[in-house]
């Protein structure tokens, strides 16, 4: 095939899948960690699920429980414990996806974990309607954490692995995809708190609609293989692998004769097709910059951030809404522009030797400026920002600097390889933007530790 017979996007339908598959990934994984304070509230006294407990009535219910620790302990462990069973396995699977995603079909592997994940949100919903005492209710919880963020990882790999084989353009989408993902539960986190709804309700909405989400995206994966345009760039795979096998073919032909004629020995593995290494060192830049993208922005973003306070809400409801509006939909919001602007500009280019990385490692400054923001408690740092103004001001570049370059490595790191190593190359970029989800985390109780 030659370009010039390339078809076109009709209604630009294989991008709107591909944002689809993108908000699909992450927004159930957002609503989940959006319903963080209903989780925690089931592992509370024992309540009836109609009543709002005082916060006397808790204390004393907590007093008189038996054993009388046991429903704080699971309290005070779960975002602790979340994470590891978070993190994990997303990494974990995200690596296993990497090495054998040539040996499981595409299609099982993408929609296995759609309803995989479908199916864990459903038991979720239902159980919202479900009295359990604390401990089960903790356990089942963390189970469906690591069932979830498991198939997650497999769903995330395969998509960027498959996003590869199409133009550059064509990991924006899911990055965006992800990027309104979150904006989407910010904004729902802020309505449930203006309605005044009751956790139980608010958390319900949240699983249910991640679950219509979850049915629209594997809606639209059914449709991608009948689109022109994405049967071009799958023949284009096909070829390209055949041409690889016909020059491999040629060579140990040509190997073979000189064998038979000189009495050689020939090297059984000197032409296989590229290793996972071999592919690594063509792009482990791009690979090392977006690990460390998330590697930065998880160790700040949220367990520093959303410890900020207002120092001009007083007694007003900006002091309710700070943290939603200035931590959580800032971020987002300016994440998803960052993730967004790749659709139209990219700066810098792929072939540029250090701009990029050196863009990367200057977010590190943002470490030192939101640590030195009104984040309370604290014991060590002093406060320098005090007015919410500089928060929300270093909240906007930090989030756009993280949605714009780690689309620009996702996008390069399958362009640096051959259409036939593309694939590989986005399932071995995905791992490491999970590993640096994964280091970001464990940084992020060393920087806390720190203020």
């Amino acid at each position: 095939m030659t370009t010039k017979h390339r078809p076109q996007d009709r209604y630009k339908a294989v991008w709107l899948i591909f944002f689809m598959l993108g908000l699909g990934t992450l927004l159930p994984w957002n609503f989940f960690m959006t319903a963080t304070m209903y989780f925690r509230s089931r592992l509370g006294p024992p309540q009836n699920n109609s009543d709002v407990l005082t916060e006397e009535n808790r204390d004393l219910l907590t007093a008189t429980s038996s054993p009388p620790l046991k429903p704080t302990f699971l309290d005070s462990i779960f975002n602790n414990v979340m994470t590891i069973c978070a993190m994990l396995p997303l990494l974990v699977f995200t690596c296993l996806n990497s090495f054998l995603h040539q040996r499981i079909p595409q299609a099982l592997r993408i929609l296995g974990s759609l309803v995989a994940i479908l199916l864990m949100f459903a038991v979720t919903a239902v159980l919202v309607k479900v009295n359990l005492d604390p401990m089960t209710f903790f356990t089942l919880t963390m189970v469906k954490i690591v069932i979830i963020n498991s198939f997650g990882a497999i769903l995330q790999g395969s998509l960027f692995g498959l996003a590869g084989l199409l133009p550059a353009s064509y990991t924006v989408p899911i990055m965006s995809g992800q990027g309104l993902a979150g904006t989407f539960a910010a904004v729902a986190m802020i309505c449930a708190i203006a309605s005044g709804s009751e956790l139980e309700q608010s958390a319900f909405g949240y699983f249910i609609t991640a679950c219509g989400v979850i049915v629209i995206s594997i809606s639209c994966y059914l449709v991608l293989p009948s689109l022109k345009f994405y049967q071009y760039y799958q023949q284009v795979k096909i070829e390209a692998l055949g041409e690889q096998e016909t020059k491999m073919d040629l060579i140990r032909r040509g190997e073979n004769s000189a064998n038979s004629g000189e009495g050689g020995m020939s090297n059984p593995n000197a032409h296989e097709r590229p290793s996972i290494i071999a592919i690594l060192k063509q792009i482990w830049v791009l690979a090392l910059s977006v690990c460390f993208v998330f590697t930065i922005t998880i160790g700040i973003f949220p367990s520093v951030t959303a410890e900020v306070q207002s120092t001009i809400a007083g007694t007003s409801d900006w002091k309710k809404y700070f943290i939603p509006v200035s931590c959580f939909v800032t971020f987002n919001v300016f994440d998803w522009a960052g993730r967004s602007l790749t659709t139209v500009y990219m700066w810098p280019k792929k072939d540029t030797r250090w701009q990029l990385p050196a863009l990367v490692v200057a977010r590190i400054v943002f470490v030192p400026l939101l640590m030195l923001c009104n984040v309370h408690p604290r014991k060590n740092l002093p406060v320098v920002f005090n007015h919410d103004a500089w928060f929300i001001i270093f909240m906007i570049f930090f989030a756009f600097s993280n949605g714009y370059l780690a689309s620009l490595c996702m996008c390069f790191g399958p362009k640096k390889v051959s259409p036939s190593e593309a694939e590989t190359a986005g399932t071995i970029m995905a791992f490491f933007l999970s590993l640096g989800l994964a280091l970001g985390a464990l940084l992020s109780f060393l920087l806390r530790a720190i203020v």
